[in-house]
């Protein structure tokens, strides 16, 4: 496996690669590109404590806005985080009423789909 840190659109991204069977096709290198100053990952989030309810993003995007705040109330469909995909604004929301106890992202991250977000307890 290779890791290599990429640039499209002004949004940085780390990739791994996996190399299949020791005949694998070498790969040109490409050519050296001006570094952009990456942003630190988001921490990531430990399992969730026993009891613990996973929001996770249905999409991949970027994150534009968190809608909630550590220890704060919410019912089931309240927005905890909004991503933005395709130009558009998307809304993850609790999927039960809950307490969120904590937030894994920031304002700009990158998620994947079935990221975890936040947590509620």
């Amino acid at each position: 496996m290779k890791n290599y840190t990429i640039t499209v659109n002004g949004n940085v991204y780390d990739v791994t690669v996996e190399e299949k069977g020791a005949g694998a096709a070498p790969v040109a290198a490409a050519a050296p590109v001006a570094a952009v100053p990456k942003a630190a990952p988001a921490p990531k989030a430990a399992a969730a404590p026993a009891g613990g309810i996973e929001v996770k993003a249905g999409a991949a995007g970027k994150v534009f806005k968190i809608a909630a705040n550590v220890g704060q109330s919410v019912q089931a469909g309240d927005a905890v985080v909004i991503i933005e995909a395709m130009k558009m604004e998307i809304p993850v929301v609790a999927p039960e009423a809950g307490t969120v106890a904590s937030i894994n992202v920031a304002v700009g991250d990158a998620i994947e789909s079935g990221a975890v977000l936040a947590t509620l307890n």
